[in-house]
């Protein structure tokens, strides 16, 4: 899914859902600009994966940015209209990660 998703990207194949713009804007650690969603997942690697979500099966994305800003990007692809929807992004916060990778206990 992620080759999928990244590919688009490149492509320009993108849905912003209002949620994801809503918490881009009000990220507590800064506003999230499109370009850094995009050099995140470009260069990001899947962390977790979640088959059952519906209408289709999203994934979190973990990429840093040209500034070397961590964030999180939940992404689910689309193989009938070869899209990747952005479901959220945010910046982690270290206190609940660990790594930025994995989640604390």
């Amino acid at each position: 899914m992620l080759k999928e998703i990244q590919d688009c990207f490149r492509a320009e194949r993108l849905y912003y859902t209002k949620h994801a713009r809503d918490e881009m804007e009000v990220e507590e650690l800064g506003e999230i600009k499109h370009e850094e969603v995009f050099e995140s997942v470009s260069g990001g690697k899947m962390i977790e994966i979640y088959p059952e979500d519906e209408p289709y099966p999203s994934c979190l994305i973990y990429g840093r940015t040209s500034e070397n800003r961590p964030l999180h990007v939940v992404c689910a692809y689309s193989n009938d209209d070869n899209i990747a929807i952005i479901i959220t992004a945010y910046q982690p916060h270290p206190d609940r990660w660990i790594d930025l990778m994995r989640r604390r206990k």
